[in-house]
């Protein structure tokens, strides 16, 4: 699964990217410093996943993981080809979803692309050179629908819809602002467009406003009502000072966050986030050998949530064994949960919950 960073030039993506992986993506004060995209796997913070570790002392360790896109700043005429344009959005078409970052704070040291800060100009910015290369590709699919329509009705209610999203998309709408059902959402699917992508908006804010304050924003505030109208999350960080939190660790990591009256780091917030857009949980397996998150999408049986370990555990399904993550932490370990009748025996209709600790029998 992967998130592209989408932006303007010199809004913090290379900086925020820099922090998520710590993979020192060039970051400067001029455009187009980041062309190739940047690509980084970075572990999804998982508190129940250390507390498994601390009580088995595990030979591995191995959370989940998300991979993250830093792609290039995008500019007006981007679908024409600007700088770079064409390339830019390509790499954006390969992601599942966006994480478009748009600069909340003044900074004379820092040039701004157009010359001032403005969230609601630079939003429509990006989201107009994707509507742009969507009404294109909407229209050669509305011309083959047509064609094939002559000789087969039954795909009249195709075009009808292309013909709508296409209206919406003439309008300077996003498609994912159409209030599309999912039953239409797969019917565009193969289309790939790219406004029907979910989107979380990371508002990057003063040093200073990062505890709470930049609720009082009126950049914020002007982000914020373009996330609610679209429907897409919206997340306040300060790139800068997620860059100096990367830096440290441990206690040192805790100390820093304390004295910034803030629990977990603006990045923590993001991934977490990241993995619920793209519909993703985590079942868990824990043992002296290995404590570990296992990514599936909610929804997911547990045959086939055993096949991402092994394929022979999907072929050879029993049962899974499951234990709640509370009764394991409050009994101490699985035979005391087991004598308490706690350990639930599942089979393979039951759909994986987000957290279950579990052991898979089989036989192949």
């Amino acid at each position: 699964m992967k998130l592209g960073i989408v932006g303007l030039p010199n809004v913090g993506k290379s900086t925020l990217f820099n922090a998520l992986t710590n993979a020192g993506a060039e970051s400067a004060n001029y455009p187009f410093c980041t062309i190739d995209p940047n690509v980084g796997i970075v572990a999804v913070p998982d508190s129940r996943l250390d507390v498994l570790r601390d009580m088995y002392k595990p030979e591995k360790y191995t959370p989940a993981v998300i991979e993250f896109v830093d792609i290039a700043g995008l500019v007006k005429g981007a679908s024409k080809g600007e700088g770079l344009g064409n390339k830019f959005l390509s790499h954006i078409r390969e992601v599942d979803a966006i994480i478009h970052v748009v600069r909340c704070f003044e900074d004379e040291n820092i040039i701004h692309v157009d010359g001032s800060v403005d969230p609601v100009r630079d939003v429509e910015t990006i989201n107009l050179e994707l509507v742009f290369s969507d009404i294109e590709i909407i229209e050669r699919r509305i011309d083959r629908v047509k064609k094939a329509a002559r000789g087969d009705k039954s795909l009249l209610a195709e075009e009808a819809l292309l013909e709508r999203v296409k209206a919406g998309l003439e309008e300077g709408k996003c498609a994912r602002a159409l209030g599309l059902t999912e039953d239409e959402k797969d019917v565009l699917a193969e289309s790939r467009l790219l406004t029907l992508k979910p989107v979380i908006y990371v508002a990057n804010v003063a040093e200073d406003e990062v505890s709470g304050s930049y609720a009082e924003n009126p950049y914020y505030k002007k982000l914020s009502d373009i996330a609610e109208s679209e429907g897409s999350e919206i997340i306040a960080v300060s790139a800068k000072i997620e860059a100096e939190l990367a830096e440290l660790e441990g206690e040192e990591k805790q100390s820093f966050l304390h004295d910034l009256g803030i629990e977990e780091s603006g990045l923590d917030k993001l991934i977490k986030s990241s993995y619920a857009l793209l519909g993703l949980i985590s079942f868990l397996t824990a043992g002296p050998k290995e404590v570990r998150a296992w990514t599936i999408r909610k929804g997911t049986k547990a045959p086939q949530a055993a096949g991402k370990i092994h394929s022979d555990f999907e072929r050879g399904f029993i049962r899974a064994e499951v234990v709640s993550f509370n009764d394991l932490v409050r009994e101490g370990d699985r035979n005391k949960v087991k004598e308490k009748g706690l350990l639930r025996s599942e089979g393979k209709e039951y759909v994986m919950e987000d957290g279950d600790i579990v052991e898979f029998l089989f036989n192949v």
